[in-house]
């Protein structure tokens, strides 16, 4: 098999909006030298977020971007920090380059654990190219809106006790404790999020988002990012086969796209607070 492009983008096609919806999770690539070190666990790809791609297909419809990576988080995780800095100090983290599951089971086989320069290696080859395209998408939009809004979209399975106990909300919106967008849209996209019907949310709870939304949100230059973590539970199996369910997603998939709606024209709202 020949190895994708590292990441696939659809720009809007209407008139363009000043919104990226990016996922970096959904990916199951493994480049055949990586995969012949992983353990049987590691191979099964887990702790993908599964299908989210598919929920927010329709995203370039509506004008905004969609960029969704191809490679698995087990070449390097995206929404992760090379230098290594935790996102959740005192908590259960993941590597840029996970060595264990979510489920604490080993992803590689006995010694065959990525090393210092290996995951150097996978940083600049997988991890800085995605970067970088993602920033100049970001780019492109601000030199066209004066804004960019970015929405990070990923998934877990619901009950995952190593991060937290119990089952986790349907629908966790983090913006960094309020430092990675304008408090007006936090505050617009929590209330679409909060007050659907049948689904319950939280803001910058377990989840307050990753390195993308925390890198890149910028509100004071005009750079607005979101990271929305949903319970897989809401639209797929959570086990094996992991198959999307349209019947359940059909509810969540309505959810997201008057939540990308919103987040689309908040600029046009009074007491959005955009900088010149």
């Amino acid at each position: 098999m020949t190895s994708p492009a590292l990441w696939r983008i659809e720009h809007g096609d209407t008139d363009e909006v000043p919104l990226i919806v990016n996922v970096p999770h959904a990916g199951t690539y493994l480049p055949p030298s990586i995969a012949q070190t992983l353990s049987a666990a590691g191979l099964r790809v887990p702790d993908t977020d599964w299908h989210v791609d598919k929920l927010v297909d329709f995203v370039p419809s509506l004008g905004a971007t969609l960029m969704v990576a191809t490679h698995s988080r087990i070449a390097v995780d995206l929404n992760r920090d090379p230098s290594g800095d935790a996102l959740y100090p005192g908590a259960s983290n993941t590597e840029i380059c996970p060595t264990a599951t979510f489920a604490s089971e080993p992803i590689y086989r006995s010694g065959l654990t990525p090393g210092t320069e290996t995951i150097a290696a996978r940083v600049e080859h997988y991890w800085r190219p995605y970067q970088h395209q993602l920033a100049a998408e970001i780019a492109r939009i601000k030199r066209k809106h004066g804004v960019c809004i970015l929405l990070d979209a990923h998934s877990i399975v619901s009950e995952v006790p190593r991060f937290f106990a119990g089952k986790l909300p349907d629908l966790n919106l983090g913006s960094a404790d309020g430092n990675s967008c304008a408090a007006s849209l936090a505050q617009l996209a929590f209330g679409c999020l909060g007050h659907a019907e049948g689904f319950t949310a939280v803001h910058n709870g377990r989840f307050k988002g990753g390195f993308i939304t925390r890198h890149y949100g910028d509100p004071a230059d005009n750079v607005h990012a979101l990271q929305l973590e949903m319970a897989q539970c809401c639209y797929m199996n959570e086990t094996e086969p992991l198959l999307y369910d349209a019947s359940r997603a059909a509810a969540l998939k309505a959810i997201l796209m008057v939540l990308v709606e919103k987040l689309m024209n908040w600029r046009q709202l009074p007491g959005a607070e955009t900088k010149k």
